[in-house]
């Protein structure tokens, strides 16, 4: 056995108003732009742990080849290490009975639909939702990890297609490597390294990738960080009083405020 049914993918397209990542990328790019990517996607909502997400690997063909199940922090958007590594796969929660995986790129299904653009690689799931707002010319598909799917077997679905291949930093010398596989398989790619040569050390320590820099002053702790390097002594504080930033929201004026006026 080594494919899910359609009607599990279908249970969990929906609760998405407890899905700490729909939350985050809702707070970026608005709901209704982040319920058309996450359904696109077919990302869904997982019980696992309370507002964590399913990312469904889909192949090309439709078969579902796995879920796997991560929990993201709602406002910074990181997965969440503490107290341990929150990532799963469906079939090992359900314990199905001689399942076997075989990976595929999240967003593979999409390929046969868009066929007009080059398709771009990441390896984060939630990277490749962002880029596809962001940067719609190309087709967003992600490893899921370092370097997952970029095998022989893997690439297959990207024959006939023109390739970029866009790492985490740190992760480009890798990735380079990997240009040979698919130099061998018949398929056209090129690596994007202005992410790598741009990037300052404590940048590439972090092992941010592409969609940090699309997003980094559009979340609140970009916008602190822009207040921060406008106005240093607002970093002095924060850092003397070990600040942590818990939101920045829209003032709404309440009805009653609105009366008094």
């Amino acid at each position: 056995m080594n494919r899910i049914d359609d009607a599990m993918v279908a249970a969990t397209m929906r609760g998405y108003d407890r899905n700490n990542l729909f939350a985050f990328v809702a707070a970026i790019i608005g709901s209704e732009e982040a319920q058309r990517l996450m359904e696109m996607y077919r990302v869904g909502t997982s019980k696992h742990w309370q507002g964590a997400t399913v990312f469904w690997q889909i192949s090309a063909d439709g078969n579902v080849r796995g879920g796997k199940i991560m929990l993201y922090d709602r406002l910074t958007g990181h997965r969440v290490q503490e107290p341990f590594p929150h990532i799963n796969w469906v079939h090992s929660v359900l314990r199905l009975p001689d399942f076997k995986l075989t990976q595929c790129f999240f967003g593979e299904h999409l390929l046969p639909y868009i066929r007009d653009k080059p398709v771009a690689i990441v390896e984060s799931e939630k990277t490749a939702i962002l880029a596809t707002h962001y940067l719609p010319q190309y087709m967003w598909l992600a490893t899921g990890g370092k370097c997952s799917c970029l095998n022989r077997e893997a690439i297959m679905a990207l024959r006939g297609r023109e390739v970029m291949l866009v790492p985490d930093l740190n992760a480009t010398d890798d990735w380079r490597k990997k240009l040979t596989l698919f130099d061998d398989s018949g398929i056209k790619a090129t690596l994007f390294e202005s992410l790598e040569q741009m990037a300052t050390d404590e940048q590439r320590e972090q092992g941010l990738d592409i969609a940090d820099f699309l997003i980094a002053e559009q979340t609140p702790h970009g916008i602190l960080e822009q207040m921060m390097q406008r106005n240093p002594a607002l970093r002095q504080l924060v850092d003397a009083l070990q600040l942590e930033l818990v939101g920045i929201e829209e003032y709404k004026p309440s009805e009653s405020s609105l009366k008094s006026e």
